[in-house]
């Protein structure tokens, strides 16, 4: 294929990607369900598996907890799947986001440390609550911009 060709097949390929992305639904809203529906399958596996979660507990914070770890994310596990289902239905979302995107910059922080105390421990974790986290704030900053919806 020449060059010419290349570039009509190039032309032709970013019309049809974008006459799909025309019609497919606002990137916030995509957000906001993604970050809901994460939340709320979260919270349902912590609840179903609470021991599996715990793991991510090391030792030395496990004392600092008031209750057992697996304690912890049973109790966890009922706040996110409240959280996550107010998200994805759009009710009291600046309230919800703001408490996943507090929650995950905690947790960022937290898997930070082990990883480097711990030699790498959790860095798969970690990436990809890097990427979660600036879901939340971004979830957060458009519903606080948005006309304030009552319930």
């Amino acid at each position: 294929m020449d060059f010419d060709g290349l570039s009509a097949l190039t032309a032709s390929v970013a019309d049809r990607a974008a006459a799909v992305a025309a019609r497919a639904p606002d990137p916030t809203i995509v957000a906001r369900v993604g970050l809901g529906a994460m939340v709320f399958a979260a919270g349902v596996h912590k609840l179903l598996d609470p021991l599996s979660w715990s793991a991510y507990v090391v030792p030395w914070l496990a004392p600092l907890f008031v209750v057992s770890p697996v304690t912890f994310m049973l109790a966890n596990g009922v706040l996110e799947v409240g959280f996550g289902a107010a998200i994805v239905a759009d009710r009291y979302t600046a309230l919800a986001s703001a408490v996943a995107a507090v929650s995950l910059s905690v947790t960022c922080l937290y898997l930070a440390v082990v990883f480097v105390a711990e030699g790498g421990l959790f860095g798969d974790v970690l990436a990809r609550d890097i990427g979660l986290t600036g879901l939340a704030w971004a979830v957060l900053i458009d519903s606080l911009r948005r006309p304030t919806r009552t319930p």
